[in-house]
């Protein structure tokens, strides 16, 4: 019982793991439960003119399925509400129905969902819009600085980035919004 004796034969500690969120557990069609968060920016060349260039930033948003970590990428010209609702409609085009949203607060995220008036937690309240409603479809945004919540999203980012860098050694020209859209693609089929 004496302070050596603990020191050389205690047993360590252990950190019990939280439980995974249930939407992290249910089966059902891929991105029927989706994490989103944005990335980037990557300058492009947007226009050459006479001796010069024009660039421009173009950033990218993933979504991750939350079972099977699936991943589907999407590129936008800027970080503003309507380009995030562009996306969101294209991503629900390509992958059908979603029931549940997962994000960090951040403000293209918070614009989409008060303009598009959709249900969800940790924002400040408002109608929810008719389609989203006959969708059931609700949207949950990590708490205030509480970036630990997002791993799942995060990680899948963190991959991104590693392949992407890797393309973008390899392209010795000027960055274009084609060759990055091309890039975009085959960092997905590598994932």
């Amino acid at each position: 019982s004496c302070v050596t004796c603990k020191k050389l034969r205690g047993s360590f500690g252990w950190t019990k793991m939280a439980d995974l969120p249930r939407d992290r557990l249910e089966t059902g069609p891929p991105f029927t439960f989706v994490g989103i968060d944005t990335f980037g920016p990557w300058p492009i060349v947007y226009r050459k003119t006479r001796g010069m260039q024009r660039n421009h930033n173009r950033w990218a948003i993933l979504f991750t399925c939350m079972v099977s970590r699936a991943v589907h990428v999407e590129l936008i010209e800027e970080l503003s509400s309507p380009s995030f609702i562009n996306v969101l409609r294209r991503f629900m085009a390509i992958r059908g129905p979603v029931k549940q949203f997962r994000s960090d607060r951040g403000t293209n995220f918070v614009g989409g969902v008060k303009e598009l008036e959709l249900d969800a937690q940790f924002i400040e309240k408002g109608p929810v819009a008719n389609y989203l409603k006959n969708n059931r479809i609700s949207w949950i945004f990590n708490p205030p600085h509480a970036s630990h919540f997002g791993g799942v999203w995060e990680r899948m980012i963190g991959c991104c980035r590693r392949i992407l860098d890797a393309l973008l050694l390899q392209n010795k020209h000027d960055l274009t919004h084609e060759v990055l859209s091309t890039f975009i693609l085959e960092v997905c089929a590598i994932l």
